[in-house]
């Protein structure tokens, strides 16, 4: 096992060196402060730091234990949330400057709560793109988060700083949020495991919304393990949300270590097998050489679901920030800012035929699964772009970058599946990311396939510099 102190240690691993009192959770707490005061000024990920909340809860962890009690699951496991999670005493600025204006949260998140009740550490905040309408991981008010693979290139958002802070080292477990591919990524772009659960799933409580009919949250972490344990701490009913299902806990740590055996696995095609890189195909094809033979299955009207997407994305969004846009408009992002108020104009009767169309959508997905378990596509067009391109080429055509990142994920969170984003090397370059997609409620088996590729060496995080 690796230093439960060290950069690459997993949150499974310091849970464990924790419990059987190998190794202290204030050692590991200060290991993973001191890692961040070294790291963050590069990398800019943290927006926050709590040293203090941190190492007085690293020490009721080592408290609990002394005495004999069990110090939970996660017991010492430094994480930290995309700053869209309410923290106590904290305003959320969900990467704004106006948010930062607001009173301090009163209590946490009910994820961070979750959390720290299995005896994880909270550290602090963490960057994002304003008001998580980003896949950049660019902030125009805190500046951007770079990616440790290479501080030149993006981390991908709107996650960014959940990304950049989990592949540094700086902790093994991060807490963000997707609503069109905002965990996968900067999973992707960043070589860790990411979890979209299912929509409704996970409780949203105590987290600034986006467009509250696609918004998940989720974790990355350092290997499917990891996101196993936290999966299983962070499940539960919660009244706080009223989109929440009300399903119950469905552990699953166990059921992971199954693998693909005996799974119907597909790749998706058409619109997921052009519009990227060759390299992003490459990945996907290293998943399938893995995992053995897969059938294809196309995705119906995919490149639809995406314009549907961003129909509902800007239309919400718009809603939900009106007052702001009216009295406060020069201190938005200005690409933040225009993109909001061109939803102010969409029609409502397009709003409407997204959404109609939505249902037909999901049907029509759902119906594939009756053939298959889980479908494999890409999970970004490109490797980590340069900090600050603008534009990216897609089958043969110049278009804007920053819409353009989620080409592959749009069309799966816009009916609220269940993704596990898995890193795959295809060369000594920077990673790429394949979504395993699975039918609703069956996040397990898309940790199946990706423990799976861990186990076969196909998929995986390599320590950045």
């Amino acid at each position: 096992m690796s230093d439960p102190t060290g950069p690459d240690a997993t949150a499974a691993g310091i849970a464990a060196a924790v419990a059987a009192g190998e190794v202290t959770a204030q050692a590991v707490t200060e290991a993973a402060l001191a890692r961040v005061a070294a790291r963050n000024g590069l990398l800019n990920a943290f927006t926050d730091v709590l040293a203090a909340r941190a190492l007085a809860t690293a020490g009721r962890v080592d408290a609990r234990r002394a005495a004999g009690e069990r110090p939970g699951p996660l017991a010492g496991v430094p994480f930290a949330v995309k700053n869209l999670f309410d923290i106590e005493g904290l305003p959320t600025r969900a990467g704004s400057l106006i948010n930062r204006e607001r009173a301090p949260a009163a209590r946490d998140a009910a994820l961070v709560r979750r959390l720290e009740a299995a005896g994880a550490v909270l550290l602090g905040g963490l960057n994002m793109g304003e008001y998580a309408y980003d896949f950049t991981g660019e902030n125009a008010h805190d500046g951007p988060s770079r990616n440790p693979h290479d501080p030149s290139r993006m981390t991908g958002g709107s996650s960014g700083g959940s990304g950049g802070a989990v592949a540094a080292g700086m902790v093994p477990l991060a807490l963000g949020s997707d609503t069109n591919g905002s965990i996968r990524v900067p999973a992707a772009f960043c070589g860790l495991f990411g979890l979209k659960p299912t929509y409704g799933r996970l409780s949203r409580a105590g987290s600034f919304p986006f467009v509250s009919s696609f918004d998940h949250l989720g974790p990355l972490g350092r290997s499917v393990d990891d996101l196993a344990l936290a999966y299983d701490a962070l499940q539960g009913e919660d009244p706080d949300d009223p989109a929440q299902a009300p399903r119950g806990a469905e552990p699953l740590r166990g059921l992971v270590e199954a693998g693909a055996e005996g799974l119907r696995i597909a790749v998706a095609g058409g619109h997921f097998a052009r519009n990227g890189d060759p390299e992003c195909f490459a990945a996907v094809a290293r998943a399938v050489g893995a995992l053995g033979a897969a059938a294809t299955v196309e995705i119906p009207e995919a490149p639809r679901a995406r314009a549907a997407a961003f129909v509902i994305t800007a239309a919400e969004g718009a809603a939900l920030h009106l007052d702001r846009l009216r009295e406060r408009p020069a201190d938005f992002d200005p690409a933040t800012r225009d993109r909001l108020i061109a939803g102010t104009a969409i029609p409502a009767v397009w709003v409407m035929r997204a959404q109609r169309f939505r249902r037909w959508y999901r049907e029509r997905v759902l119906a594939l699964f009756e053939e298959v378990d889980v479908i494999l596509a890409p999970a970004t067009p490109c490797r980590a772009p340069a900090l600050g391109q603008a534009t990216i080429v897609m089958d043969g055509a110049t278009l804007p970058l920053r819409p353009n990142i989620g080409v592959f994920t749009q069309p799966i969170s816009f009916i609220g599946l269940p993704v596990c984003a898995v890193p795959v090397w295809v060369d000594e370059g920077l990673p790429l990311g394949v979504q395993v997609i699975a039918p609703p409620w069956r996040e397990d088996l898309a940790l199946r396939v990706a423990r799976a590729l861990e186990r076969a060496g196909a998929a995986g995080c390599r320590a950045a510099p």
